[in-house]
């Protein structure tokens, strides 16, 4: 298993595979030390994840770096990520304890009756390699202080992440086998979820590999939680303000590269602003710094694979090839690296891939509808939903829009993004289930009803 750093194809590191003995073993390890975690009180967890997020403060630049030498992340990218992390894990610290709460009920006099929340046991994790930190923290901060313990199974290419994780756990006191990194290839992934010991099961990633693991789950009445993948709708109103608009699109389109499965890909814009407003999308996209990921300057690195390149610039050409029109970029940049530059396709025809699938890097499809009612029926037009963004100086009205679109969040006036605070999931093809909030720690417990006479 190799980590390549795609902006100058140098190996970072080589690491050995896990085999099917050593998922055995993370295993057993992991099952007996439920037994004692689950045991834990709460606030004890969640002393644990506090020092986690200290932890993750402390070495933020050493986490920012191993990102991008094995993904490719623009530095100040990288660091904001493990900020956010560290975030993740302040709020868990502070508020687990209030959302696991037990919940009272009405009852006859002499009687309680509530609901408490229990933990399961072994959950897996499957996770991708665009946002390596943040998506294995948003699995383990509320999960593990529920009392659960975590198996990671990461994304091959970024291994060293996986392991730089386990070992910032183990170094923030969690006992031995709470949490744990498996660099196991993806044809051992069926066999972990059919084990008796895992009790879940959560995946960040593509949809087949989505419906791979919902099967096994399924098959055997196991919980799982997906996040899939998105083809946002970026919906520009009349009376959006086309400067803040263009500014936002242009980075929620391009940030992380443009690998982000919540990124805004489709840009809804209405006639009466169609001109004036692309232009200006192009002109910030134009502005872009793209360049060495280590210089903190640069806005778009590479992207995280020559073979991912090669598949995005694919879509593009079949996408031109059917009629859609190249107003910046379209041409991997010729230079050493995985570079793809910021794009911007207009004129998309039906059912070409900029159209209908996720294109999953700097590629921006834009499209003119004539009125609001149209954008919304655009916006929707998708198999799709997972996230979703509305721009216009009319609150109530945006409000209203955000209603009518099929997706798991939309902002109004505001780029899409997850945030501990609130729920994050979607709809259709981009899975189900939440992640954070309260919603998100509860959905691997059990809700158990006691009643005492």
């Amino acid at each position: 298993m190799t980590a390549v750093n795609p902006a100058t194809d140098e190996t970072v590191e080589t690491y050995e595979p896990a085999t099917a003995a050593d998922v055995e073993d993370a295993l057993a390890r992991a099952d007996e030390a439920y037994d004692s975690w689950r045991d834990r009180p709460i606030r004890e967890r969640e002393a644990h994840l506090e020092r986690v997020a200290e932890l993750l403060r402390e070495r933020t630049d050493e986490y920012a770096e191993l990102m991008t030498r094995e993904m490719g992340k623009p530095i100040a990218q990288a660091r904001a990520e493990v900020e956010k992390c560290a975030w993740g894990c302040d709020h868990y610290a502070q508020h687990a304890s209030a959302y696991l709460s037990a919940e009272h009920y009405a009852s006859p006099p002499g009687t309680t009756a509530k609901t408490v929340y229990d933990p399961l046991g072994v959950v897996l994790a499957v996770m991708p390699w665009n946002f390596p930190f943040w998506q294995v923290i948003r699995f383990a901060a509320p999960y593990l202080t529920a009392g659960n313990v975590g198996v990671l199974k990461h994304a091959s290419n970024v291994p060293g992440c996986a392991l730089a994780l386990e070992q910032l756990f183990r170094d923030a006191g969690y006992p031995e086998g709470v949490f744990q990194s498996v660099l196991a290839p993806s044809d051992l992934v069926d066999d972990i979820v059919a084990d008796d010991r895992v009790q879940a099961a959560t995946l960040t990633g593509s949809g087949p590999a989505g419906r791979a693991v919902a099967s096994t789950a399924g098959d055997r009445l196991k919980k799982t939680v997906l996040e899939l993948g998105g083809s946002d709708p970026f919906v520009v109103l009349a009376d959006a303000d086309l400067e803040a608009a263009a500014e936002r699109g242009a980075w929620a389109r391009n940030q992380n590269g443009g690998q982000s499965c919540i990124a805004a890909k489709r840009f809804v814009v209405v006639d009466d602003v169609y001109d004036a407003f692309v232009d200006r999308l192009v002109d910030e996209t134009e502005a872009l710094t793209v360049g060495d990921p280590l210089d903190p300057s640069t806005d778009v690195g590479p992207q995280a694979s020559p073979r991912f390149l090669e598949t995005l610039h694919d879509q593009v050409t079949a996408s031109v090839e059917a009629g859609a029109t190249v107003l910046t970029g379209g041409e991997p940049l010729d230079r050493d690296g995985a570079y793809y530059p910021p794009t911007v396709l207009a004129d998309v025809p039906a059912n070409c891939p900029a159209d209908t699938e996720e294109l999953f890097g700097p590629v921006a499809s834009v499209y003119r509808v004539a009125d609001e009612d149209e954008a919304v029926a655009v916006a929707n037009d998708t198999r799709f939903g997972l996230g979703a963004s509305v721009w216009t100086t009319d609150r109530a009205r945006g409000e209203s829009l955000a209603r009518e679109i099929d997706a798991g969040c939309v902002y109004v006036n505001q780029l899409v993004k997850s945030d501990p605070r609130v729920p994050f999931g979607g709809v259709g093809e981009s899975g189900y289930g939440r992640e954070l909030s309260a919603i998100g720690i509860q959905e691997f417990v059990n809700r158990k009803t006691v009643w005492v006479e």
